[in-house]
């Protein structure tokens, strides 16, 4: 063998990211490796040719001649969505070819199908940008924390959603504006549903719960809320308590279950998580015997991801290179001890909440929703009444102790019911110590 051959398919910002790399840090690559890595077949269907720069690289409008050239040792997936990147995985695959991905979304829900079939074949899959963009996290799960038993898994892993939080908190600017400015900076896509409603997110907690845990956890054992009915009073009034509000993927293990959630969560001020602003991601991990990692950086972005995809080009040739294959299994436990999730119901989970009511303004309103939450057995820690103008509803924010999910939806659906209730009560879990 005389150099790595690299196969990409989709040339976006991503695939981009990971051509320069390879070509900018091509003597450095090959001085870790011991071997040249050489991008040597392109595919995109929305290009006509490759930039002058990559004039030695063949470019393909058709994936199927990256699959066909027996020349090539990696395939790179870098197109997203489900199919056909699913179908272009598994073909290479089934070519005994080794693959990497940036494409969450497609793991999140068919992983299982994938890394059965590479371990079926004896090839290796590639994901760290999958997760936390240039952001080395899956590999300081599954190898440099491969001693610890998981404890929490808590982080803000969209830049998108974290973007929109930031600047709402520093300008006091409604979220439908905010939205439209990151939309207009790049920040946020065309359709930012996957961003703000969380899913994006889920599908990266995913990813990490099942290395951490060694189960086939998927997007469907996820609990999923967006962001985009916080409001600023919101904010507002999670400043006056000494939090931040942020959008939080969380996991605790609790040995024969496990929490799956992603949800807006008040994070108190003093934590490192609050203190995460812009489009960074940051990614917590509660060992038992390492305690609290934190990892920080660019969640997104061309050079950062590219980065990501680079790290994983070099292990698999590292490997191919000693005749290694597999010998860190993808999801870190080996296929054989893998287990279904038992996940924690929603309903059980316990803890602070933050209540947002808005009502008419007459006699009364606070004993009757005080009442509710009495009847439900939620204690109130601190209740703030702020008026508007005269004939306005006003908003009544209450501090509750820790109580369980199902008692506080039900008391939520009885206060919703009142007459004097003029908007959705909003709610907001609230997060204390390792949550």
């Amino acid at each position: 063998m005389d150099k790595i051959r690299v196969g990409l398919i989709g040339f976006g910002t991503v695939g981009t990211g990971l051509a320069k790399t390879l070509t900018m840090q091509a003597e450095r690559l090959q001085q870790k490796v011991g071997l040249p890595i050489e991008l040597s077949r392109v595919a995109d269907i929305n290009l006509d040719a490759l930039p002058p720069e990559y004039e030695g690289v063949v470019f393909s409008k058709d994936a199927a001649d990256i699959f066909k050239d027996p020349q090539i040792d990696i395939v790179v997936e870098l197109i997203g969505g489900i199919e056909p990147a699913k179908s272009f995985m598994l073909e290479a695959i089934s070519r005994g070819k080794h693959v990497i991905t940036a494409n969450k979304a497609l793991l999140s829900i068919h992983g299982r199908e994938i890394f059965e079939a590479a371990a079926a074949q004896g090839v290796e899959v590639g994901f760290e940008a999958s997760v936390g963009g240039g952001i080395p996290v899956i590999k300081a799960l599954k190898e440099g924390l491969a001693a610890n038993r998981i404890e929490v898994i808590r982080g803000i892993m969209n830049g998108t959603a974290n973007y929109i939080l930031s600047t709402m908190t520093q300008h006091g600017t409604p979220f439908a504006e905010v939205l439209k400015d990151a939309q207009e900076k790049g920040f946020a896509e065309a359709d930012p549903t996957y961003d703000v409603e969380g899913i994006d997110t889920a599908h990266k907690l995913a990813i990490l719960m099942s290395i951490a845990y060694g189960r086939h956890v998927t997007l469907d054992h996820i609990s999923v809320e967006g962001i985009s009915n916080i409001m600023p009073i919101d904010i507002d009034f999670a400043k006056e308590f000494g939090y931040r509000i942020k959008l939080l993927a969380i996991s605790r293990n609790h040995g024969s279950h496990m929490e799956a959630r992603v949800h807006p969560t008040m994070v108190p001020e003093s934590s490192m998580l609050a203190n995460i602003n812009g489009s960074f991601n940051a990614i917590q991990f509660t060992g038992d015997t390492v305690g609290d990692i934190l990892l920080y950086g660019q969640g997104a972005g061309m050079m950062p991801t590219g980065s990501a995809v680079a790290a994983d080009v070099v292990d698999i040739s590292r490997n191919i290179i000693s005749s290694s294959i597999n010998r860190v299994p993808p999801l870190s436990y080996l296929p054989e001890y893998f287990q279904e999730p038992s996940i924690t119901p929603m309903s059980e989970l316990t803890c602070p909440y933050y209540f947002r009511v808005t009502a008419i303004d007459q006699p009364g309103v606070l004993s009757s929703v005080s009442g509710i939450l009495g009847s439900h057995n939620i204690s109130i820690k601190s209740m703030i009444q702020k008026g508007q103008q005269p004939g306005e509803p006003v908003h009544v924010v209450f501090r509750i102790h820790e109580a369980s999910e199902a008692s506080v939806e039900k008391a939520v659906a009885e206060i919703d019911a009142l007459d004097v209730i003029t908007e959705p009560t909003v709610k907001i879990r609230v997060l204390i110590g390792n949550d």
